[in-house]
């Protein structure tokens, strides 16, 4: 009963910061989802509706720089800076972020500030 009645809110707060921030192809959308164990981050051209970089805890590309990561911020620590990497070998060097209905806190918070770390600016 709990976990629906946070859904619920998540997608109202997520449905609210959606009316406000939208990517564009100069300044794409950085959308951060939280899962019980990984962190997915991702940057999309809405006006293309396309995924332009995507990065998991779980993806292949990260698992070896995840070995040493002891905790889940860490790791989201981790694949915020591979997320910024790529974003950069594509030419993306400013976003927009889109916390997606979650806090600014803990995982969101760490996958954010590696993503600034790896040269996102946002």
């Amino acid at each position: 009963m709990i976990k629906k009645e946070f859904n619920k809110r998540r997608l109202r707060i997520k449905s609210t910061i959606r009316k406000k921030i939208y990517g564009t192809s100069e300044r794409p959308r950085f959308t951060v989802y939280r899962s019980l164990n990984d962190i997915y981050g991702q940057i999309i051209d809405d006006n293309a509706g396309k995924t332009l970089v995507s990065v998991s805890s779980n993806s292949k590309d990260v698992k070896g720089e995840l070995a040493a990561a002891k905790s889940k911020v860490e790791r989201s620590t981790i694949v915020g800076k591979v997320l910024a990497k790529k974003a950069l070998e594509k030419n993306i060097s400013a976003v927009v972020f889109d916390r997606n209905g979650y806090l600014y806190h803990g995982r969101v918070k760490a996958l954010a500030d590696g993503a600034r770390e790896g040269g996102l600016k946002f």
